[in-house]
């Protein structure tokens, strides 16, 4: 069988000490806000668009490298992980993958109010540490929502 993948970009934002996660009802896990990469998007804007469309916030990305530049060349935000996920498994054989750029992001607020067409403000939690570390959540999740946190609060 052969693999299909896309590219993915996720953004863990973080205001004041937490992460916010919404319930994913087709997939039924709760997650940060992500989405497919369109064909004229890098990474990055693919993950700023999505957390402004999902959340309605404005993020800006905690940048780790320092720029490179010339007249034919420049600098992207790198993401803090890249995740190969497995989307669809049948008869132990991987139909679909997602290459997911997973970025980190702080928000001015929570007031979080989506776009139209975009699952309701109700569906978003906002965790802290403690709330992750006591969750049900996939541990990837967890993990990456905690190091955002970390970076977010230590500004790196």
């Amino acid at each position: 069988m052969e693999t299909t993948r896309h590219f993915t970009a996720t953004v863990y934002i973080v205001n004041d000490g937490a992460t916010a996660l919404h319930e994913h009802k087709r997939l039924g896990l709760r997650l940060p806000p992500g989405g497919h990469v369109d064909r004229d998007e890098l990474p990055h804007e693919a993950a700023l668009r999505e957390a402004r469309e999902e959340t309605g916030l404005a993020p800006t990305l905690l940048i780790d490298q320092r720029d490179v530049a010339s007249e034919t060349a420049r600098t992207i935000p790198r993401p803090r992980h890249l995740l190969l996920e497995d989307i669809d498994v049948h008869d132990g054989e991987v139909g679909h993958q997602h290459i997911d750029h997973i970025y980190y992001a702080t928000v001015e607020s929570r007031a979080i109010d989506p776009d139209d067409g975009e699952e309701g403000a109700d569906a978003w939690d906002w965790y802290g540490p403690d709330d992750l570390h006591t969750s049900d959540l996939d541990l990837d999740v967890v993990e990456l929502g905690l190091d955002a946190i970390e970076c977010a609060t230590n500004r790196r």
